[in-house]
């Protein structure tokens, strides 16, 4: 069962101001820290492997992460535009110890 929860990022966020001015683009380690927080409640340590950043996703576009249980304490995860382009997957083990 997947586990959805909205998310957009301000034109006006401060990334936007460097991150390609003129074309501004959401860093993918902001896109992992709300996939994070969504699916693990910011648990203190947290392995991502597998990921895969598959189109850039200019600051304002409405987007949907999504989650579920992949066995243990591992976590499928996902990054969907509201036309429902795939824009980033992969995996996390939350409570991992590097």
């Amino acid at each position: 069962m997947w586990h959805t929860q909205s998310f957009t990022l301000p034109e006006d966020h401060p990334s936007a101001a460097g991150h390609f001015p003129g074309n501004p683009i959401i860093p993918g380690a902001v896109l992992l820290d709300a996939i994070i927080a969504a699916a693990t409640g910011e648990a203190p340590d947290v392995l991502v492997h597998n990921t895969k950043f598959l189109r850039p996703v200019p600051h304002g576009t409405d987007l949907q992460l999504r989650w579920q249980e992949a066995g243990g304490s591992k976590i499928r995860f996902e990054c969907r535009t509201g036309d429902d382009a795939l824009v980033l997957s992969g995996m996390l083990t939350a409570g991992a110890t590097p």
